[in-house]
């Protein structure tokens, strides 16, 4: 990774800058959504700029993918440093009330003027922002009663902004997904990687795969080594790519002459952490 360092900037990016900026004015509160398993890398620096002066809701997207330990200590970290926090799963519907009252505890004073001007039926208008494939999509969908936004489990589906009536009084303004332009930190555009906020395509997955190994073994070798039934004695000391030939070797996905299958052990790899097959896994835990 320190050789090819991740960067990606495409120019539809530099567009929902702009778009986010313009738009601001039409909204009463901001939802940024971060990965629950990785909310500092997918933090975008620069929404905090684009956004500055207006009411901020951070929503914790994919909670179920998370360690649950974790999750909570996220949502009291947020709290401690004064943002409002909600944890959801939108394919289950985790959180999705918490997140309607949240909201309107967030804007209660607004909620209070509005009432005294006897404008209590007026509706709120949130803005969307956050990182490709974090979510952003399935949110609206289980918002709105209906499939209004397109969800697949690939980063820039959105390339659009686009409103959408929901069902809890809120309407909202879903933007296309945005990183920004440099990764000061190398593990930040990792962890992007790894958990598909970034094409797979532009990437070279094996190397990404072994990354996950080294990963997998500081944050959660107990079920890194249940999931591929390693012990202790044959991973103690082993690189990622020493732990990554060992997976493919203990799963069997060898070619002929008996090489490592590495594309076919890369995707698994990486298949099986993004669905918490290995089990659920969180990459970062706040500092303090």
């Amino acid at each position: 990774m320190a050789q090819n360092p991740i960067q990606w900037f495409p120019g539809h990016m530099a567009k929902t800058r702009r778009m986010i900026s313009d738009c601001l004015g039409s909204v009463d509160i901001i939802l940024e959504l971060l990965d629950a398993r990785i909310p500092y890398s997918s933090k975008n620096p620069e929404i905090e700029k684009l956004t500055s002066g207006k009411p901020k809701l951070t929503v914790l997207t994919k909670a179920s993918l998370a360690d649950p330990d974790t999750n909570k200590a996220w949502v009291e970290y947020f709290k401690k440093h004064g943002d409002g926090c909600v944890l959801i799963d939108s394919t289950d519907s985790l959180g999705i009330k918490a997140l309607a009252d949240a909201i309107k505890n967030t804007l209660s004073a607004k909620l209070e003027r509005y009432s005294e001007k006897g404008m209590e039926g007026r509706k709120l208008k949130a803005m969307i922002v956050g990182i490709p494939n974090v979510g952003k999509s399935s949110l609206i969908n289980r918002l709105s009663g209906a499939k209004r936004a397109k969800v697949e489990d690939r980063p820039g589906v959105t390339v659009n902004k686009q409103w959408v009536t929901t069902e809890i009084g809120i309407d909202l303004l879903d933007m296309p997904g945005v990183l920004w332009p440099k990764f000061e930190d190398e593990r930040v555009g990792e962890n992007l990687a790894l958990t598909g906020a970034i094409r797979d395509k532009i990437l070279d997955t094996e190397e990404m795969a072994m990354i996950l190994c080294s990963r997998l073994m500081e944050v959660a070798p107990d079920k890194f080594m249940t999931r591929y039934k390693l012990t202790e004695d044959e991973t103690y000391g082993l690189d990622g790519y020493d732990l990554f030939e060992l997976v493919a070797r203990k799963r069997g996905m060898l070619m002929s002459g008996g090489a490592v299958n590495s594309s076919r052990c890369a995707e698994m790899l990486l298949d099986e952490f993004r669905g918490a097959v290995i089990g659920r896994i969180s990459l970062e835990a706040p500092n303090n």
